[in-house]
């Protein structure tokens, strides 16, 4: 399933959690980490697994969890207190390497033996680059990773803060600075090397639609497949900007056509271009892309 949009939730909020239930959002992500203070986690716990269990239906909107770091001592905790509600995947924050990503795939294995739940059901989302020593890790993701992991995104505001910077854009263009450039590049080509989604990272400035807008469509032209919202107001602009439009899908067709009535060639012309097998391969991307998401709705 191609998730377009993750809406995070604080699972201490019954408003919020009620009101997600209503959202466009492909899936929401039920928060146990940075939107829950510590003294309310054991409040978030019982009402996020309480959330899961009143909708076991999630045919049209998936229900994750992000659960605390691993190297915190809450993050165990969290697990423990939500498999029962069979989350449909966890968001993992804050990791070092790919090692803390099959760790935690060991933790879900004895957890859905523990509840009866299908082995390998619930599947994992990563937070990439939220510290300092993940964007010297990343080789670590080519070699042994678990199939629980499914999609990958980066962090743009908690990387400033492990790094010690006081922003994470340049002041004079608005773009990030060079070193949240590597951690985005990093991302998407180790998600692609691995065949996982790889999700474009927050849009903090909520009231900014247009913006969002603009970076969705950036995302999308990289090669990233949605966005994690951080407002419910996001989660329509992101689904439309990464659903192929009509024109889009209809230029594809056309680009495939082309080849098709031309066997043998790598290179033909249309509209005035030239194409080569590039070209073909993102046409078939987009029109794979168009179809999927058709059949979710």
């Amino acid at each position: 399933m191609i998730i377009r949009s993750w809406l995070f939730v604080p699972g201490d909020s019954e408003r919020k959690l009620a009101k997600g239930r209503d959202n466009p959002a492909d899936a929401l992500i039920l928060d146990l980490e940075d939107s829950v203070s510590d003294d309310r986690q054991e409040i978030a716990r019982g009402m996020v697994c309480d959330y899961l269990k009143a909708h076991p239906d999630r045919s049209r909107q998936q229900l994750w969890v992000r659960v605390n770091p691993l190297d915190t001592e809450l993050s165990l905790p969290d697990l423990a207190a939500v498999m029962p509600g069979a989350p449909d995947g966890i968001v993992l924050p804050k990791v070092y390497s790919a090692d803390d990503v099959n760790t935690m795939a060991n933790y879900l294995s004895a957890l859905e033996a523990r509840e009866g739940l299908t082995p390998g059901s619930t599947r994992i989302h990563c937070v990439a680059t939220e510290t300092a020593a993940s964007l010297l890790t990343f080789h670590t993701y080519l070699d042994g990773i678990t199939d629980r992991l499914v999609a990958m995104t980066w962090g743009g505001e908690d990387l400033a803060a492990a790094l010690g910077a006081t922003d994470n854009r340049n002041p004079a263009t608005g773009d990030y600075d060079d070193v949240y450039l590597m951690a985005k590049s990093l991302c998407l080509s180790t998600a692609r090397a691995i065949e996982v989604q790889p999700v474009g990272v927050v849009y903090v400035d909520f009231r900014d639609l247009d913006g969002l807008q603009t970076e969705c469509l950036r995302d999308r032209r990289a090669g990233f497949i949605g966005k994690i919202a951080i407002h419910p107001a996001q989660a329509e602009v992101i689904n439309s900007a990464f659903t192929p439009a009509a024109e889009e899908v209809a230029h594809a067709q056309r680009v495939i056509d082309v080849f098709e009535q031309n066997p043998g060639l790598g290179t033909v012309g249309l509209d005035g271009k030239m194409l080569d097998m590039p070209h073909l391969k993102q046409a078939r991307n987009v029109l794979a892309m168009a179809a999927q998401i058709k059949a979710q709705a």
